[in-house]
């Protein structure tokens, strides 16, 4: 009986300097081929047939996961991620910042609730992780960096879509607001991740070398993120 060959699934192909190809599932759902320049669509086709089996797997595993997406709502007593504690939103008339975290709690004024347009809420939530993301991650990437041995330009924290953290080619490191969302100890992992880029722009044994070089348990940090990270959101 001859068993039937698996239907090739919609993907991306970005194309960079680098040596090898790798098949990345990103956090919405995409998958991604990155491959070096001078690598023929051909041979990415191929490539792809030869993950089959791994792309519907984590393709199984992306939606499981993603079937549990909290949906917060802003209201007094919801519960709201900061360094991976939940924090109850309180909502109040009058505070001259439009978020506030005070005496165990998220502030958020009631206006911008009350307005109808629940993008106001988030763009408070945003902007505060930026904001306060930008001071932690900047000092936590400054005691890294030495030990991955990488000299990165600059630090920025804003909206990167599916990804946790890129890097420019001219060693500008950008980090997603909703990192500051999940435990100190998996921003850790984030930042020494992209660091490491620094040495190997794919995900090769040799990259994952220098990952295990500075942070020994990273496994279980990726995994935490994995799990999680469909819930560290707004």
């Amino acid at each position: 009986m001859n068993a039937v060959k698996e239907e090739r699934p919609e993907y991306e192909v970005v194309r960079s300097k680098r040596s090898t190809a790798d098949i990345v599932l990103e956090r919405d759902g995409r998958i991604v081929v990155r491959a070096p320049e001078s690598v023929a669509d051909e041979q990415i086709e191929k490539i792809v047939d030869s993950k089959l089996h791994w792309i519907y797997r984590n393709l199984a595993e992306w939606r499981d996961l993603n079937s549990t997406r909290i949906l917060r709502e802003y209201k007094s007593g919801e519960g709201f991620l900061y360094l991976g504690r939940s924090y109850r939103l309180k909502l109040v008339a009058e505070q001259a910042e439009p978020l506030l975290l005070k005496n165990g709690r998220f502030t958020l004024r009631r206006d911008l609730v009350e307005s109808g347009d629940v993008e106001l809420a988030k763009a408070a939530f945003r902007e505060y992780y930026v904001a306060r993301g930008y001071e932690r991650i900047s000092k936590r990437v400054e005691y890294f960096a030495p030990k991955v041995d990488a000299k990165p330009r600059g630090v920025e924290v804003k909206e990167l879509g599916h990804r946790w953290a890129s890097c420019s080619p001219l060693g500008e490191l950008s980090f997603h607001w909703k990192c500051m969302m999940a435990p100190q100890t998996i921003i850790d992992y984030i930042i020494v991740h992209e660091l490491c880029h620094f040495h190997h722009l794919d995900h090769t044994a040799a990259f994952w070398n220098e990952v295990d070089k500075v942070m020994p348990n990273y496994r279980e940090r990726k995994e935490w993120l994995k799990v999680n990270g469909a819930g560290l959101d707004v």
